[in-house]
């Protein structure tokens, strides 16, 4: 049985991420004639919104449960972690807020890549209570 607010959360995941998708290609991510980092930015796009899509389809027709979304929630939020906010990375939010001439829409940028971490944990917490949930209800009944 499906979950409208697992289907909403991710609905909303998969446009978050669209506007962090732009802010990079804004950036400078993508550049004509392609080069080996554009490309790997292309690939790895592609992927993040094949497995959105993928997930979201399995989930529709009762293929994965809400264990399945926690776990790609939390691996998403780790991504994310990691290539914005981790000690490792080349692009802190401080990268973002001062990749544009604007500091308005360098202060969007930021609160939209907040919004869409806000949105895979938020999913993740979600699907994990309702997955231990259900396994609850099944154990006992």
């Amino acid at each position: 049985m499906r979950d409208q607010r697992i289907v909403t959360l991710m609905i909303l995941i998969f446009i978050l991420n669209v506007g962090h998708t732009i802010d990079h290609v804004a950036r400078g991510a993508v550049r004509w004639p392609l080069t080996a980092d554009s490309v790997a930015f292309i690939v790895v796009s592609a992927i993040i919104y094949a497995l959105i899509g993928l997930v979201l389809y399995l989930y529709w027709y009762g293929k994965v449960g809400p264990r399945f979304i926690a776990i790609v929630a939390a691996l998403g939020t780790a991504f994310g972690w990691f290539g914005h906010f981790s000690s490792f990375t080349d692009q802190p939010p401080q990268h973002i807020l001062h990749a544009y001439q604007s500091m308005a829409v360098g202060w969007l940028a930021v609160g939209w890549l907040i919004a869409l971490m806000l949105a895979l944990i938020v999913t993740t917490i979600y699907a994990t209570r309702l997955w231990l949930t259900q396994r609850q209800a099944q154990a006992g009944g």
